[in-house]
C-alpha cells in the first residue's frame, strides 16, 4: 500500500514538472559552462526546445547568461529570440556576435523578424535587416511601416497560395515543385485573377480529394479575411471567437499580402489577459527581468493614487472622531464593514473587466450585468449583516451595534456590486483602459461609503 502511494506521489510529482525545466538539467548546462565544456554543453542544450532555452535565459543571473551565450556561439538558434520575453531580448541581441546573430534571424518566419527588430535600436535593426536576403528584407520593413500592434505586424508574409480554378492535383505538384514554402502552414489561401482571397483550403481536405476535385469545392465554410491595418487585439478575439486556425490579411486594395496563425494570435491573446491580470493590481507591464528603478517607476503613481484614496477615507472618519471616542468598539469593528466591500467591489470589478476584454458584456446586456452584481451584493450583504450581527452583540452586549454594523455591511456590499460594474462600464465608455484605472476607483467608493455608513449610522442610533 505504501509503495502504491509513493508511486501515486511520483506520477503527480513527475505530472507537474513535465512542462518545466527539469533542475538536474539546468546543474548540468551551467556545470558545462563553469568548466567551458563546449561538447558537454551542446549535448544538453540540444534535448531543449527553444521555449525552454528562453526560460533557461531568463532564469539565470547576467554573469552566467553573458558565459552561456558566449560558450553556444554559432550554434545558437534564432528561434530562441523569439521566445526571449522583451525585455531581455535586447540585452541577449547585444551579446550575440554580427555573425552569429545574422545567421541566428535567417531562418526565422518575416513575423517573428518583425517582432524582433520593432522595439530595437536603429543600428540594432539594421543589423539584423543587413543578415537577411533582399526579399525577405523588403517584407519586413514593409510590415515595420504598418502600425503597431496592428496585424501588419502580426502577419507572416511567406503565404501558400492558389487559383480558385486549380484542382487538387495541380495544388499538390505546385506544393511539391516549391523549395521555400514556410515550415509550418495550415491552409492554402485561394485567390482570384486580382489576387484578391475568396476562401481557404485545409491541408487535410486536400490530400483527402482526388486529384481531379477542384479547389473551390473544398473551402471551408468558415473564412475570415483581416484587414491589415486592424488592432491585434480585434484579430485575436476573431480568431477565439470564430476558432480560426489561420487567416489571410488584405491591404487596403483587398490584396493578399499576409496570413496570421492560431499561435501568434494565441499570443496576443496571453499578452492581453497577462497585460489585465498586473493592471488590476496596479503594476503595469513588467517582468522579472526589469531593473528596480524601472519597477518602482511603474508601481510609484498607483501608489500615490491608493494613498490619496487613503487620505479621502480618512477624512470621513475624522467627521466622526467624537462619535469613536465615545464608543470605542466603533473603531473595532468599522475595518471590518470597509474590507467586506472591498473584497465584494474587486470581485465584481474583475468580473466586469473580464467580460469587457472579451466582449461579453455589451449594452445590450450591461443594465442586466448590473442588476446581477447589485443583487449578488445585497445577499451577501444580508447574510453577513446576520453574522456580524450576532457577533456585535456577543462581543459587545448590546443588540443596537449589531443592527448598526449589520445596515451598515448591506449598504456596502451594494454599493460594492454596483461600483464595481458601472465604473469599469464607464471608463471604457469614455476610452479609459478600465484594467487600469478602475481599481482605485472602486477601492475608494467602498471605503468612504463603508466608513460613512457604519459612523453615520452608529452616530445617529447610538449617541
Amino acid at each position: 500500500m505504501a509503495d502504491e502511494e509513493q508511486l501515486a506521489e511520483t506520477e503527480a510529482d513527475r505530472e507537474d514538472t513535465s512542462y518545466a525545466l527539469n533542475p538536474q538539467a539546468v546543474a548540468r548546462i551551467i556545470y558545462a559552462v563553469d568548466i567551458g565544456d563546449r561538447a558537454l554543453f551542446l549535448q544538453e542544450m540540444s534535448a531543449l526546445h527553444p521555449a525552454d532555452i528562453a526560460d533557461l535565459l531568463e532564469q539565470i543571473n547576467a554573469f552566467d547568461r553573458r558565459r552561456l551565450i558566449e560558450l553556444y556561439g554559432s550554434d545558437f538558434d534564432g528561434d530562441v529570440l523569439s521566445e526571449l520575453d522583451e525585455g531581455l531580448r535586447q540585452e541577449v541581441i547585444g551579446l550575440l556576435p554580427p555573425d552569429v546573430l545574422a545567421e541566428a534571424v535567417r531562418d526565422l518566419d518575416s513575423d517573428d523578424v518583425v517582432d524582433l527588430v520593432e522595439d530595437l535600436e536603429d543600428h540594432e535593426q539594421q543589423t539584423i535587416l543587413s543578415a537577411l536576403e533582399a526579399g525577405d528584407r523588403i517584407a519586413v520593413q514593409q510590415s515595420l511601416t504598418y502600425p503597431e500592434y496592428s496585424a501588419g505586424r502580426l502577419m507572416q508574409r511567406e503565404v501558400v497560395m492558389a487559383p480558385e480554378h486549380w484542382n487538387v492535383g495541380e495544388a499538390i505538384d505546385y506544393l511539391r515543385d516549391q523549395d521555400d514554402l514556410p515550415e509550418q502552414f495550415y491552409h492554402i489561401v485561394l485567390v482570384d485573377p486580382r489576387l484578391r482571397p475568396v476562401g481557404n483550403v485545409t491541408l487535410g481536405k486536400l490530400m483527402a480529394s482526388r486529384r481531379e476535385v477542384l479547389l473551390r469545392d473544398l473551402v471551408e465554410d468558415t473564412f475570415h479575411v483581416i484587414p491589415v491595418t486592424q488592432a491585434e487585439a480585434d484579430v485575436a478575439y476573431a480568431f477565439n471567437q470564430y476558432h480560426l486556425i489561420s487567416a489571410p490579411v488584405v491591404d487596403e486594395t483587398e490584396r493578399l499580402v499576409g496570413v496570421i496563425t492560431i499561435d501568434d494570435a494565441m499570443a496576443v491573446l496571453d499578452e492581453e489577459h497577462e497585460e489585465d491580470i498586473l493592471r488590476l493590481a496596479g503594476v503595469g507591464e513588467g517582468s522579472l527581468n526589469d531593473r528596480v528603478i524601472d519597477t518602482t517607476r511603474q508601481r510609484l503613481p498607483w501608489l500615490a493614487v491608493n494613498l490619496v484614496t487613503a487620505i479621502l477615507a480618512s477624512l470621513v472618519i475624522a467627521q466622526f472622531e467624537e462619535a469613536i471616542t465615545q464608543i470605542v468598539a466603533l473603531a473595532v469593528l468599522m475595518p471590518i464593514v470597509a474590507s467586506m466591500g472591498g473584497n465584494a467591489g474587486t470581485q465584481s470589478l474583475t468580473v466586469a473587466v473580464r467580460a469587457i476584454a472579451t466582449r461579453d458584456l455589451t449594452g445590450s446586456n450591461v443594465w442586466r450585468f448590473i442588476r446581477r452584481e447589485v443583487l449578488v451584493g445585497l445577499v451577501n450583504g444580508i447574510i453577513f449583516a446576520l453574522v456580524m450581527g450576532i457577533v456585535g452583540i456577543a462581543w459587545f452586549g448590546g443588540p443596537e451595534l449589531g443592527y448598526v454594523i449589520g445596515a451598515a455591511m448591506v449598504i456596502n456590499l451594494v454599493v460594492a456590486g454596483l461600483a464595481g460594474t458601472v465604473i469599469p462600464v464607464a471608463l471604457e465608455r469614455v476610452g479609459i483602459d478600465p484594467a487600469l484605472a478602475s481599481g482605485a476607483f472602486v477601492t475608494t467608493v467602498t471605503d468612504v461609503v463603508g466608513f460613512f455608513a457604519f459612523l453615520g449610522l452608529a452616530a445617529l442610533v447610538l449617541l
